[in-house]
């Protein structure tokens, strides 16, 4: 379930027991729900997707994502940024070896036998080329990483500049706007 500030800014992800107690204890208002309903003797409470807190919380500055494995992974698709195939690995455009820096900018998605090729070379010696030019992500892409699926009522508050759609094995499909 999604957390949001007084103010709608996304705060966290939380399993949904958390999130009926926030509402419970007035803490929090539903904003929307997934229809489900949790019975007690006395009480009925629709499942909330989306609460937002009472009060303000403020959040600490962060200039960038946090750069990892799984936010190149979905940032790229799951797919090789050099031939278009389901990717395994993380790559480094400019080898570390080489100085290249571990930066959101210098990591791509590849597969196997592209990552295996290149080697600790330049894209130039082997003859790549990017598919998409490698970014920071927007700053709310760690609620994305955060969880395998994205609820659609969460969509209006997470204002990314990506379209997420489901794919049949339940990743999320990126691709820019």
């Amino acid at each position: 379930m999604l957390v949001l500030n007084a103010s709608y800014q996304p705060l966290c992800v939380v399993p949904v027991r958390r999130a009926l107690v926030l509402a419970l204890s007035q803490k929090a208002v539903v904003l929307h729900s997934n229809g489900h309903v949790y019975r007690s003797e006395h009480l009925e409470l629709a499942a909330p997707t989306v609460v937002r807190l009472n009060y303000f919380v403020k959040v600490p500055y962060r200039a960038r994502a946090s750069l990892s494995r799984r936010a190149v992974m979905v940032r790229d698709n799951y797919e090789c940024q050099y031939c278009g195939r389901t990717a395994e690995n993380v790559d480094h455009v400019v080898p570390r070896s080489r100085g290249g820096p571990h930066t959101w900018e210098n990591v791509v998605a590849a597969c196997k036998s592209c990552n295996s090729r290149k080697e600790n070379r330049s894209i130039d010696e082997v003859g790549y080329r990017l598919k998409r030019r490698p970014e920071a992500p927007h700053e709310s892409v760690w609620i994305v990483v955060a969880v395998d699926s994205v609820d659609p009522s969460w969509e209006q508050y997470l204002r990314l500049p990506h379209k997420l759609r489901h794919k049949r094995n339940r990743r999320l499909e990126v691709s820019l706007a």
